[in-house]
């Protein structure tokens, strides 16, 4: 794909970002990535896997392996962000996403800043604060607060527009912002967000976000789960594949672990599919998130 393709397909629902000091406020910049791109009413027909196999894997060839290091980087001052796919000004046409998982960024935002009002689109949005506190308003009247253990979701649907700051200006916010392409187009927007026992991922596999609307944590538009574990050193956790077809994308907020014998440390990123069952092995205390999706449409 080219980099004019990517700039109107890959980042799909996204309008302006900008750096604001206060909510609803926005300041011109210069920023490529904060530009406004063109919208195209389509998401891509065909998604696909869209990746390299682990070709360095000794144990299996149905898996991709992104280090921390070798994720994107974008450092705007008041915006640290890493970006596990290809993203504004980051361009990897070998990583483009991960079935329908689009996007998943690790960002931290300094005291006080944040992104304007800018609009989203056809995308599940969910976003799973690490640090500190996170503001968000939206065209919807939804204003909230979330800290470590909220999960917060966006069905952007037909339309909305959001601006997200820093609470606080005494200290950082980090959180991880994720993109899944939805299920079905142009459902009526809506927000939602929950507190989870962060108790309840202690040696165990917390669900955190389902298909289901009755079922633990929040719910998005797809044939999606996501579960948090807090693994001391030395707990094994096996994960079953909920839908055939699936994969499973393992991102480690911190740690270190084992799964299908490959080594991961901290914001390691591990793509597996093709099975029914991987096993995860905590080598030190860690925690870890693992994104079920669907691999192709």
């Amino acid at each position: 794909m080219k980099r004019i393709d990517f700039l109107k397909q890959g980042i799909l629902g996204t309008g302006i970002f900008v750096a604001s000091g206060s909510i609803g406020s926005v300041i011109e910049n210069n920023i490529d990535e904060l530009q406004k791109l063109e919208i195209i009413p389509d998401v891509q027909k065909i998604i696909g896997f869209n990746h390299i196999p682990n070709n360095t894997s000794k144990i299996m060839s149905n898996t991709v392996l992104h280090k921390a290091e070798s994720r994107g980087k974008a450092d705007h001052g008041w915006l640290l962000s890493q970006h596990s796919f290809s993203f504004a000004n980051y361009y990897n046409p070998d990583r483009m996403h991960f079935g329908l998982l689009r996007v998943l960024n690790d960002d931290i935002v300094s005291g006080g800043m944040g992104f304007g009002k800018h609009p989203h689109d056809n995308m599940e949005i969910i976003s799973i604060p690490l640090q500190g506190a996170l503001e968000h308003q939206d065209s919807m009247g939804s204003t909230a607060v979330i800290k470590k253990g909220d999960i917060q979701v966006m069905s952007a649907g037909t339309g909305i527009t959001h601006s997200e700051k820093n609470k606080n200006h005494d200290e950082v916010v980090k959180f991880l912002q994720i993109w899944v392409f939805p299920n079905k187009k142009n459902v009526a927007p809506r927000y939602d967000q929950i507190t989870l026992k962060e108790s309840d991922r202690h040696n165990k596999l917390q669900q955190i976000l389902s298909p289901n609307v009755d079922d633990d944590g929040v719910w998005i538009h797809q044939d999606a789960w996501f579960h948090l574990g807090s693994l001391d050193k030395g707990n094994v956790q096996q994960y079953h594949i909920k839908k055939s077809g699936n994969g499973v994308y393992a991102f480690i907020v911190d740690g270190e672990v084992t799964i299908g014998g490959q080594k991961l440390g901290p914001r390691d990123g591990f793509g597996i599919w093709d099975v029914d069952m991987i096993s995860i092995i905590a080598d030190n205390k860690a925690e870890i998130l693992l994104m079920e999706v669907p691999m192709t449409v």
